[in-house]
C-alpha cells in the first residue's frame, strides 16, 4: 500500500477515469473521486477521461492514454495518479512501469481516508485489516523491492535459502490478518454484551443510515438539543466525507414515555470497498439489529437518487434491506420554498436538519413507527410464574409493579408478540 504523506503542502494529483459504454453517472463518479481526493488533503490539478466500449485489461486505459498520463504527470509535477476504479494486480504492475508517479485507485484512496479518520483502537484495527486484505493479492505490483531474495536462514522472516521476500511478506500479512480478526472478534463479543444490555431496556432501536456527509451526525446532535439533552455527549459532525467511523448510541427522550435508542454509523459511498464492509461488519451490525432506519438523504444533491440506490444496495448486503425505513430528505430548504418545509409524504419527510425545521414532526413519526407494535396493557402474574415476571422486566417497559397476595400486577408497554404470548394473564 502506498504511504501518503500528511503535509501542510497538498500533494498534486491527476484523476483518471474510463467511461465505459456511455455511463450516465460517470461525471458524478469523477466529481466524487475529486471530493475523495480533497478529503485526503490532495489537490486535483487535472482530470483525464477516456470513452471506451470495453475496459483495457492490461492498463485499465489504452496504451496511448498511458503515455499521455505519464507526460501530463511530468509537466504538472503530479505526485499521484488516482484511477476511478479498482486496479487489478496486473494493471497496477503494468502501469507502474510506464508512469513516473505513485498510483492509487478508488479503493486504496478510500482506505487511506478511513485510516486518517480512525480514532479508536477498534476502528484502526478494522481499517488495517481491510487494507491488508486489499494489499495481499497486489503484493507483486507494490514495487520491485518485494521480489528480492530473503537473507540468511535462521528466522521466520528469512526461512529457507532462496525463498522470495514476496512470499515472506505474504505470510506476514496473513498472520497479521489472523491476529486482527481474533482481536476484532473479541471486541465484537463485548459489543454483543452491550447490545444485550441495551435490549433489556426494551426501548426500540433506531439507526441512522445514508450516504456519507448527508447529515446523519448533525441530526443526532439536533435531536439531543431538541429534547433538552445537552448533557449528553454530542457526536462529531463536520462537512467532510466519512467524518464518523465509530458507532455511537444515544438515548433520545422526546416525551410521552416513548424514548428510543438512536445509533449513528459510518456513511456509505459509491463503490465502497467490499473489504471495508467486511471489516466494519460488527460495527454495522447496529443497523442490522435496528427496529427502524432513518435513511438521511441530501435532497439538495442533484445525484440524491443515485446515492439512495447505493445506500439501499449496501443495506441489502448487510442483511438490513427489509427493516422499516423513514426517508429524511435533508437540506430541502436549498431546493424548496421554505414555507413548504416541513413536508410529509408517506414515509418521507422533507426538512432542514441544520435549521431544525421538521425536527418535531420527525420525532413524532419515529415514535409512531417505532412503537407501532407496542401495546399498553396490564398483566397479573401468579407467583408460581415468576419466570414471566423476570422476562417482562427484561423485555418490556414496566411502568408500575404491585405485589398482591396471589401474584404481581404489572402495568407495562410490551411488544405485540409478548402481549399475545401472555394473553391469559391480561387484566381485562
Amino acid at each position: 500500500m502506498i504511504q501518503i504523506q500528511e503535509e501542510e503542502r497538498k500533494s498534486k494529483v491527476i484523476l483518471v477515469g474510463v467511461n465505459q459504454q456511455g455511463d450516465l453517472e460517470f461525471d458524478h463518479s469523477m466529481e466524487e473521486l475529486k471530493s475523495l481526493a480533497e478529503a485526503c488533503d490532495m489537490e486535483p490539478v487535472a482530470r483525464m477521461d477516456q470513452n471506451v466500449s470495453e475496459m483495457n485489461h492490461t492498463y485499465y486505459v489504452g496504451k496511448g492514454k498511458v503515455e499521455e498520463i505519464g507526460e501530463r504527470a511530468k509537466s504538472l509535477e503530479a505526485e499521484y495518479i488516482i484511477f476511478n476504479n479498482s486496479l487489478s494486480p496486473s494493471q497496477l504492475r503494468n502501469l507502474q512501469k510506464e508512469i513516473p508517479a505513485a498510483l492509487l485507485d478508488r479503493t486504496s484512496l478510500i482506505l487511506e481516508i478511513f485510516k486518517r479518520r480512525a480514532k479508536t483502537r477498534e476502528a484502526k484495527m478494522q481499517v488495517e485489516m481491510a487494507e491488508l486484505q486489499y494489499m495481499l493479492p497486489r503484493l507483486s505490483g507494490m514495487g520491485t523491492t518485494l521480489s528480492r531474495q530473503g537473507g540468511a536462514s535462521g528466522s521466520l522472516s528469512s526461512k529457507g535459502a532462496g525463498e522470495k521476500k514476496l512470499e515472506l511478506d505474504r505470510r506476514k500479512i496473513e498472520k497479521r490478518i489472523s491476529e486482527l480478526r481474533r482481536a476484532l472478534e473479541e471486541i465484537d463479543r463485548d459489543r454483543d454484551t452491550q447490545r444485550k444490555r441495551r435490549n433489556t431496556s426494551s426501548l426500540p432501536k433506531v439507526a441512522l443510515v445514508g450516504y456519507t456527509n448527508g447529515g446523519k451526525s448533525t441530526l443526532m446532535n439536533k435531536m439531543l438539543e431538541f429534547c433538552s439533552q445537552k448533557e449528553e455527549k454530542m457526536v462529531m459532525a463536520k462537512d467532510m466525507l466519512f467524518a464518523t467511523l465509530d458507532t455511537t448510541v444515544r438515548k433520545i427522550c422526546p416525551g410521552e414515555n416513548k424514548d428510543f435508542l438512536l445509533s449513528d454509523t459510518v456513511g456509505f459511498v459509491s463503490s465502497l470497498p467490499h473489504h471495508l464492509i467486511q471489516a466494519f461488519q460488527s460495527t454495522l451490525d447496529e443497523v442490522r439489529y435496528a427496529d427502524l432506519l432513518l435513511h438521511v438523504v441530501d435532497f439538495s444533491n442533484v445525484h440524491y437518487k443515485e446515492q439512495m440506490r447505493v445506500t439501499r444496495e449496501t443495506l441489502e448486503e448487510l442483511g438490513a434491506g427489509m427493516i422499516p425505513t423513514i426517508y429524511v430528505m435533508n437540506k430541502a430548504d436549498k431546493v424548496m420554498d421554505k414555507e413548504d418545509i416541513p413536508k410529509i409524504v408517506e414515509n418521507k419527510i422533507y426538512m432542514s436538519v441544520k435549521e431544525g425545521k421538521g425536527l418535531e414532526q420527525l420525532l413524532h413519526i419515529i415514535q409512531e413507527k417505532a412503537y407501532a407494535s407496542y401495546i399498553d396493557t396490564c398483566f397479573f402474574i401468579p407467583y408460581s410464574c415468576g419466570g414471566i415476571v423476570s422476562y417482562l422486566n427484561e423485555n418490556a417497559q414496566v411502568k408500575r409493579q404491585e405485589y398482591a397476595s396471589k401474584g404481581v400486577k404489572m402495568d407495562v408497554r410490551c411488544h405485540e408478540k409478548d402481549y399475545r404470548k401472555y394473553g391469559e394473564y391480561v387484566v381485562k
